[in-house]
């Protein structure tokens, strides 16, 4: 039996799942935290993912791997390899101004034309301008940008920081795909070639594509991650790494390494979604995706048009506060989630009125980076526990339904809708969906399906085509739209949207 691992570096943590080449069966899996915050040092990643190894019995007997991570977080490395300063994550809102200036200074429609998207404080093109006007010293240092899976891959496979790695500060090493470029801002789904000119205008120093070689670039010339297609691989992992153990032993030759992918578009592999299917996932932030044949481009930016990790297009709305508030509404009724769940379903639909527009964290669909949340509606009568606990979960869901209208308004199909995430095991939050979303919605079973994503690439990195694994369905909540629900939320949003 062949088995293939594949990894999701997230936000909150490193997970490892190990499956099965043939049929996708899980074997056995891993994981460790990451460190809190919106700027972490890489090496919390790689010591995580050394953590997570572990914890999934060692990879000795692993013939291929994949890496899929968090996107847009901004790994800067130096001429030795060193990282220059702590990543700046997605979640980091810091850049929102540099955001409105570079789309000021490109038109928000020819950004979109030119790479799908238009900067908001997630994308890394916003935060490479944000060093640039911010911390002059970091940038005079930097000799590469690199993605949170960029980075891992090449250390894997034995690159990094001169005296500390076995094969040393080689950056024309450096790899990416095709999904994770495409959250840059600097790289264009359409043409399938970075933007040297964008990255030029956000961080003022010109740019080229690593080679994959010796090649030497003249200073001041920052290198970027080589983008390689869907099922190639990046190399093999180093036999060194972590000392010598775990990740070593599957061949004279060492573990293969697929290609490694955005944590969305690895989802998708991970879910074989097909066109027609829309994924809802309820995580550290909300995401709304589908699996499209035409690249597009949204001037409003609140669709970015994505390239997937199979060689089409994944259209995408994120908003910055899902999973999250649940927990923050939860600690305030001093309830766990089952708890908050028999609160919410004891409420009637449309929570007596009670509105949240849960921008907690500042909101980037819309954009709204320094926007909070708000509670509406609360007369006396409504103001009860069981209203507050169903407000918060419609509000969650009401905002990702705005994320798929937006789809739609893009020409994306819609004719189901899979919803994932480690929230949506919430019975609460199943049957509020079904009324939210205008779908039939289905709950697949509960599964780390970013990191069998990244198997999925694995495996097709190892046999040369990709695997087609079933996926089990653990729900499927009885449609029951309500219209209402999405119509009060709407309007309210749009009075908070605006500042009325």
């Amino acid at each position: 039996m062949n088995l293939v691992a594949g990894v999701d570096s997230s936000t909150q943590s490193c997970k490892v799942v190990v499956l099965d080449a043939e049929n996708g069966a899980l074997v056995r899996s891993g994981r460790a935290s990451h460190p809190d915050g919106t700027e972490v040092h890489p090496d919390e990643w790689w010591r995580a993912l050394s953590e997570a190894f572990d914890d999934a019995g060692g990879l000795a007997d692993v013939s291929a791997l994949s890496v899929a991570g968090q996107q847009h977080g901004m790994v800067l490395l130096d001429r030795d390899g060193n990282v220059v300063r702590p990543a700046l994550l997605w979640n980091d809102t810091r850049s929102a101004g540099s955001a409105e200036d570079l789309t000021a200074e490109v038109g928000a429609e020819d950004f979109a034309r030119r790479t799908g998207l238009v900067p908001v404080a997630s994308f890394t093109i916003t935060k490479i301008r944000w060093i640039r006007d911010h911390e002059p010293e970091s940038m005079a240092r930097v000799a590469a940008v690199a993605l949170p899976h960029d980075w891992l891959t090449w250390r894997l496979r034995g690159y990094g920081p001169a005296g500390s790695s076995p094969l040393g500060p080689d950056l024309d090493e450096l790899t990416t795909d095709r999904s994770d470029a495409s959250g840059t801002g600097y790289w264009s789904p359409l043409t399938g070639r970075y933007d040297l000119d964008l990255f030029k205008l956000a961080f003022g120093q010109d740019a080229r594509e690593a080679s994959g070689g010796m090649a030497t670039a003249a200073p001041g010339v920052v290198v970027l991650p080589r983008v390689l297609g869907p099922g190639e691989t990046a190399g093999r992992v180093h036999p060194a790494c972590f000392g010598g153990t775990g990740a070593s032993n599957a061949s004279e030759n060492g573990i293969l390494l697929g290609v490694g992918a955005g944590d969305n578009a690895a989802a998708a592999l991970g879910l074989g979604a097909k066109p027609g299917d829309v994924v809802v996932s309820v995580g550290t932030s909300g995401t709304v995706f589908a699996v499209d044949s035409s690249p597009g481009h949204d001037a409003s930016g609140t669709v970015a048009g994505f390239a997937d990790a199979s060689g089409v297009y994944l259209p995408i709305a994120v908003t910055l506060n899902a999973a999250r508030v649940l927990s923050s509404v939860a600690a305030v009724l001093d309830v766990d989630f089952d708890e908050l769940s028999r609160l919410a379903l004891e409420a009637e639909s449309g929570s007596g009125g009670v509105v949240l527009v849960p921008y907690f964290e500042g909101e980037r669909t819309p954009n709204l980076p320094h926007a909070k949340a708000s509670f509406h509606g609360l007369s006396i009568a409504a103001t009860t526990r069981p209203n507050i606990a169903r407000a918060a979960i419609e509000g969650m869901l009401c905002g990702l339904a705005g994320g798929l209208d937006a789809l739609r308004d893009q020409g994306v199909r819609a004719e189901r809708l899979l919803l994932i995430g480690g929230a949506v095991q919430n019975p609460a939050v199943q049957r509020i969906a079904a009324q939210v979303f205008d779908l039939p919605v289905v709950v697949p079973s509960p599964g780390e399906y970013v990191a069998r994503g990244a198997a999925v690439q694995a495996a097709w990195a190892l046999a040369g085509f990709r695997p087609d694994w079933p996926v089990a369905l653990d729900a499927s909540p009885e449609p029951d739209f309500r219209a209402s629900i999405g119509q009060n939320y709407r309007k309210v949003s749009a009075r908070v949207d605006t500042g009325n």
